[in-house]
């Protein structure tokens, strides 16, 4: 498998001194259609979960340090200026810098407290983590009516609470994010909380189990562990997972279902690397295993997803192929998923 240090290699390609271009034509950066805060809060994330002491780029020449650094700083410094006041986020922001569109506690609200949350928990440098903290809490106190946009936000509380764990604001949120999930009947023959599965399904899981670590409540665990074992069950086939689809998906629908989308394989990831560290159980680190396979070609179109020479990740799997462009939300998602892989491949070394 590609080393995770390579895949930073596109990452860097789509940066600039503002952020990272949610677009790209193929390997190339779309700069006209500018930055949102979604994709931004994703490559913090990304950045701050690696521990390695160097990347590589593509041509295998070792970037510094520093270069990481950079980014981290570049990532949170567009999140400070994204925030207003009261703690709601203006997601999107043209090729020369301006922010548009209202203040929000939508997805890009959640996402980028889940960011700050990790910030603050993993990066060496305090001063930063510091900032991080600090932004984690002007924004902590507002909630969000959609159950993902929580969901991230908790992941963020969860993440800050490793650092700072008398912090009442992020445990407030964290477990309203809990609470805002839903109820899983494993009873019933849809036991999904909602209507039909949408995106980036796993996180619901994956807050329940941040939720019960954090909170120290065993019940959370083991209903986070019931619903992520219904969705890996419900998509994993012999040898590949088959992915939601970008359409959604209930049941009676056509299976598999197309385009399937990067974030549901990094979502996956997220949520069974955390199931794992929880238990113990192979059966989690497999998932994880499963879902960075389906980048490189073990899904349902036989067809890898990665690009060896821009470095980047298609921006979806289609049924005879894959979209060819390569943007944010897909380059990121890969990483994270490889970071995910790579680490617990170290745990059972």
């Amino acid at each position: 498998m590609t080393r995770v240090e390579k895949l930073f290699h596109h990452v860097i390609a789509l940066t600039d001194d503002i952020g990272i271009f949610e677009h790209a034509a193929l390997g190339v950066p779309r700069g006209e259609h500018g930055y949102c805060v979604d994709d931004v809060a994703r490559a913090l994330i990304a950045v701050c979960r690696d521990d390695m002491s160097f990347v590589v780029d593509g041509n295998d020449r070792v970037v510094a340090p520093e270069v990481m650094a950079e980014l981290a700083g570049v990532y949170l410094r567009f999140l400070e200026e994204a925030q207003d006041g009261d703690g709601r986020i203006v997601n999107r922001r043209d090729v020369h810098g301006a922010r548009h569109g209202p203040a929000t506690v939508e997805d890009c609200w959640g996402r980028a407290l889940w960011a700050f949350g990790t910030a603050a928990s993993r990066s060496l440098d305090t001063a930063f983590a510091r900032r991080a903290v600090e932004r984690f809490v002007a924004s902590a106190g507002q909630r969000s009516p959609w159950p993902r946009a929580m969901a991230f936000a908790g992941l963020g509380a969860a993440e800050l609470l490793r650092v700072v764990p008398e912090d009442a604001g992020a445990r407030d949120l964290l477990r309203d994010a809990a609470a805002g999930v839903g109820v899983f009947r494993p009873d019933l023959a849809w036991p999904w909380p909602e209507p039909r599965l949408t995106y980036a399904n796993a996180v619901l899981p994956d807050v329940l189990l941040a939720a019960g670590d954090s909170l120290h409540d065993d019940s959370l665990i083991e209903r986070g562990l019931q619903m992520l074992g219904w969705l890996v069950d419900l998509q994993r086939g012999p040898d590949h997972l088959s992915l939601t689809p970008a359409a959604g998906w209930t049941a009676g629908e056509d299976w598999p279902g197309f385009d399937q989308q990067p974030i549901e394989a990094a979502t996956m990831a997220d949520a069974c690397a955390r199931a794992f560290d929880l238990t113990g159980d192979p059966r989690w680190s497999d998932v994880v295993e499963l879902a960075a396979a389906w980048f490189f070609g073990r899904n349902d179109s036989g067809t890898s997803l990665h690009d060896p020479d821009a470095g980047g990740c298609c921006d979806g799997l289609e049924p005879h192929g894959r979209n060819e462009n390569q943007g944010a939300e897909s380059t990121l998602a890969l990483v994270t998923t490889v970071q995910h892989a790579t680490r617990l491949a170290g745990s059972r070394a």
